[in-house]
């Protein structure tokens, strides 16, 4: 298929409102009418009274209750939230509602809800594996999801990217809040690549569609766009520069990439791969299976990461002083525009590993430095603003 995985997920996203909406409208129309949009109240409502002579008052407030969608597709929404949720904690009570099946690192809290959401499955040639993609998705399963989610006991939906909740919010008229690095797209001052895909600039707005944002990019291109969240576990980390270069390519199958980076064999290449159960060393390439605190670890000694266009792994390298060297998966637009927003504040970006692949990254390894940059640690004051 020629289609982009944009395009296509694009076109499923209107799939859902043109043949399932009316009878979505229906059902909700049948149930209790949808409660006004209430006004958010301000943090911190009094606490349930614990005496019986405060309870006999019977004028207290009951605590504040959000829910909190989570996309479940990589790694980097499920990692950000282990340090977001504690601070929510300190407002209201937090549950928790994960969809997607491409993750592989895991979440401390309880989680109340899992869906099966909207995921696209990664390939081995650089892209997204179009084929199983489209096999696993099912709209009535979607459409059963968002019906059936109960949003009555919540003050409002926190949500990163995970369309479940957001649609669910959407149809049953409760306040739904983007926290993400996605909804900074909903920004025209985000950086784009030189080609717009109209298509994928809708999916950004209807994928996931809120009442307002607060979002997270490398840059505060506009209001309410903060730099990234980098974790604490990643803060405490001490940085070190060992002779070995880290390379996360989730997209990529490790046997593809051994070729090229053999063909560089004074450095020491360690793969962090979603393919291998087991790892191995070939010459001077060493796979490993996905670890978080192996993956950690070994980027906080490296000499440089070469990973896809995300956002998290990319922020988090930077933060640790590391040199990057990003490589966009086809088809995704979402990665192109990251793309060139690294491009931009000087990080190498190659767009397809060819024939003058194995010359880029000499040139990478052997005159290319880190660039500065400064994350604050900004998680406090983030959720506060949500909440004020």
């Amino acid at each position: 298929m020629t289609a982009s995985v944009s395009e296509a997920f694009a076109f499923l996203s209107w799939l859902l409102p043109a043949f399932k909406l009316k009878k979505i409208a229906e059902e909700i129309k049948n149930r209790d009418a949808p409660k006004p949009l209430r006004e958010i109240k301000k943090p911190l409502k009094p606490a349930p009274p614990t005496t019986k002579r405060d309870k006999q008052k019977n004028n207290y407030l009951s605590p504040m209750k959000i829910l909190f969608g989570i996309q479940g597709t990589g790694n980097g929404h499920v990692s950000r939230a282990r340090d977001i949720i504690p601070h929510l904690q300190k407002y209201a009570e937090v549950d928790i509602l994960i969809s997607g099946t491409q993750v592989d690192v895991t979440l401390a809290h309880e989680i109340k809800y899992r869906k099966k959401g909207l995921s696209f499955i990664f390939g081995k040639h650089g892209g997204v594996d179009f084929q199983k993609t489209l096999k696993g998705l099912s709209l009535g399963t979607l459409t059963n999801d968002i019906l059936s989610l109960d949003l009555k006991p919540y003050d409002f939906i926190l949500n990163d990217f995970e369309p479940v909740s957001a649609w669910a919010g959407k149809l049953k008229n409760k306040k739904v809040i983007a926290l993400s690095h996605q909804s900074a797209f909903l920004s025209e001052k985000s950086p784009r690549p030189p080609k717009i895909n109209s298509m994928a600039e809708k999916l950004f707005k209807y994928y996931a569609p809120c009442n307002s944002r607060f979002s997270f990019h490398f840059e505060s291109y506009d209001e309410n766009i903060f730099t990234p969240i980098i974790r604490r576990e990643i803060r405490e980390l001490i940085p070190t520069v060992n002779n070995h270069y880290t390379v996360y390519l989730p997209a990529y199958v490790d046997k593809f990439l051994l070729k090229y980076l053999k063909a560089v064999p004074d450095v020491q290449w360690e793969i962090f791969s979603k393919h291998e159960k087991i790892g191995y060393t070939i010459e001077n390439v060493r796979v490993r299976p996905i670890d978080n605190q192996s993956f950690n670890q070994s980027v906080a000694s490296c000499s440089g990461l070469l990973t896809g266009a995300g956002f998290e792994a990319p922020a988090e390298a930077m933060f640790l002083g590391k040199k990057v060297m990003a490589l966009p998966m086809k088809g995704q637009y979402e990665q192109y525009c990251n793309a060139e927003a690294m491009r931009r504040m000087g990080i190498s970006v190659v767009h397809e590993i060819d024939d003058t692949f194995v010359e880029k990254l000499k040139e990478w390894c052997y005159n290319t430095e880190a660039i500065k940059v400064d994350f604050p640690d900004n998680v406090a004051e983030v959720v506060q603003k949500i909440f004020c």
